[in-house]
């Protein structure tokens, strides 16, 4: 499964919820949470569970229920179980692995569902490594905003106030073998900037961004597939590494570069999100 980019759709919108599915998003979340007013909360259940009856779409499609507490539990009683066609739940503002065992619980084993962790305040990033091993999470996702709102940082252009928090969700994810989803790139169109922004996220490590508009799908996308470029430098690399293997030698070249083991493990790993890419 790959999770390039992973759209966002107001819960309490039917016609965008339908179109959702088409926008070329990996992961189409069916958003109940801070897209949805608070008045609107119970009229968002209904509409996300008549459109998610409607669908079969070809990408994951995913509902953010509210924090538990929070109107959590009823979106949970509204909606599970019963929606067949649900791929995952995401569950935000999580602060430890606590958090996603009630959520299983209320799930009450009528639904087996990969859990999202939205991780977005002090306490969730720290305990990100805990969060990232539970075995209902598939996913952590990195949420910039909510953590600057939590700590009273300035959220910036270039944003060094959140970079160690970015780099820590990405190592909590890698730690426990699941995906690291970027945060959110606010400016829908700022079309430059987010493609800056998600290529650099690549570059840490991660597996795929949130978006909140379709027109940032496409972005997004190319920034976590990689180029012929990169693809034809990973078939050199493991081409050589199997004449080296033929010829029973342990160091081998590339263009000039020196191959090892990190090296070996990369180059597999840019074959296999190319390959994922292309079949999803």
């Amino acid at each position: 499964m790959v999770r390039r980019t992973v759209l966002f759709s107001p819960g309490d919108q039917g016609d965008l919820l339908r179109k959702a599915p088409g926008a070329g998003a990996d992961v189409v979340v069916f958003d109940l949470e801070d897209a949805v007013a608070p008045g609107n909360k119970e009229r968002a259940r209904e509409t996300v569970r008549d459109a998610v009856t409607d669908l079969d779409p070809d990408c994951e499609l995913c509902v953010r229920v509210n924090p538990l507490g929070a109107g959590g539990e009823a979106d949970i009683e509204r909606l599970f179980p019963g929606l067949a066609t649900v791929d995952s739940i995401m569950l935000p503002k999580v602060s430890s692995a606590a958090d996603v065992t009630d959520l299983v619980e209320l799930l009450d084993g009528g639904v087996d569902l990969p859990v999202l962790a939205l991780l977005e305040t002090a306490r969730g990033v720290l305990a990100g490594q805990e969060i990232a091993a539970h075995d209902a999470v598939d996913a952590v996702l990195f949420g910039a905003e909510g953590l600057s709102a939590d700590i009273g940082a300035t959220r910036t252009p270039e944003g060094t106030e959140v970079l160690y928090a970015r780099q820590h969700v990405v190592l909590a994810a890698s730690s426990a073998g699941v995906d690291a989803i970027d945060t959110l790139h606010t400016n829908f169109e700022d079309t430059e900037g987010l493609a800056e922004d998600a290529h650099f996220a690549a570059e840490l490590g991660y597996d795929g961004k949130m978006a909140i508009h379709p027109r940032q799908v496409p972005v997004i996308n190319d920034a976590f597939t990689p180029d012929e470029e990169r693809i034809e430098w990973a078939r050199k690399v493991l081409d050589a590494r199997d004449e080296a293997e033929r010829e029973g030698r342990g160091v081998f070249s590339v263009d000039g570069e020196m191959i090892d083991a990190p090296l070996i493990a990369q180059a597999e790993d840019v074959l296999e999100r190319a390959e994922a890419a292309k079949d999803s």
